[in-house]
């Protein structure tokens, strides 16, 4: 296994982690789903139960420790963007009836760190931690600095065949991008051109944004 951090130890923890992320795993699964030994895998999710990162489910699978919940919103409290948009992602949700995210980069990546899924029966989702890259969807292509100057970029099946979306930028006074507000759904409700039904009502919501935190 390539070391991406070069300490040899915590990249194994990390897959193991990544190996339970979709869905819980007996031993044998994670073996399987890591590569590592049977005796690797075991040492490793057992030190990561006992720091309260993995437990184990009534069936005796390793599955995520609830630790990371709490975790995770501080991870998601220390990004100043994220509290400050959930009045305005709930407004755009309100107003267009689609599913909402918020995005941030990280690296050559998007992260999602806030979303509220369509009540619809056919509806996008994106669940929260959903990485994503910056070379397709609105979204990333805003993070990655298309579109400068204009209020709002829609993508109609980059990412997802069927799934079109409109984002617009956050940014500071001096015209730093800190994230990304979207809105997505079935082109079958969106339309091939979803910048004419919802480019106004993201670009308000980013608007309302980039207000609360200035």
């Amino acid at each position: 296994m390539d070391s991406l951090s070069g300490v040899g130890v915590l990249d194994k923890a990390m897959v193991v982690l990544g190996a339970v992320e979709g869905q819980p795993a007996s031993l044998a699964e994670l073996v399987d789903r890591t590569g590592l030994s049977r005796a690797t895998a075991h040492r490793l999710a057992v030190a990561l139960e006992a720091h309260g990162l993995v437990r184990r489910d009534d069936d005796g699978r390793f599955c995520l420790g609830l630790r990371l919940i709490g975790l995770g919103h501080e991870a998601a409290e220390a990004i100043r963007v994220w509290a400050a948009a959930r009045p305005a992602l709930a407004w755009l949700h309100e107003q267009t009836g689609e599913s909402v995210q918020l995005y941030v980069r990280d690296g050559d990546a998007r992260v999602c760190v806030e979303s509220i899924e369509s009540t619809r029966e056919l509806r996008t989702i994106v669940p929260v931690g959903a990485r994503m890259p910056l070379t397709a969807g609105s979204a990333g292509r805003i993070l990655a600095g298309e579109g400068a100057g204009r209020p709002w970029l829609q993508s109609v099946g980059e990412r997802e065949e069927g799934v079109a979306s409109v984002s617009a930028p956050i940014a500071t006074d001096g015209g730093r991008v800190l994230a990304a507000v979207s809105v997505s759904g079935p082109i079958q409700r969106t339309t091939t051109k979803p910048g004419a039904r919802y480019g106004d009502h993201v670009a308000e919501a980013a608007r309302r944004i980039e207000q609360s935190i200035r």
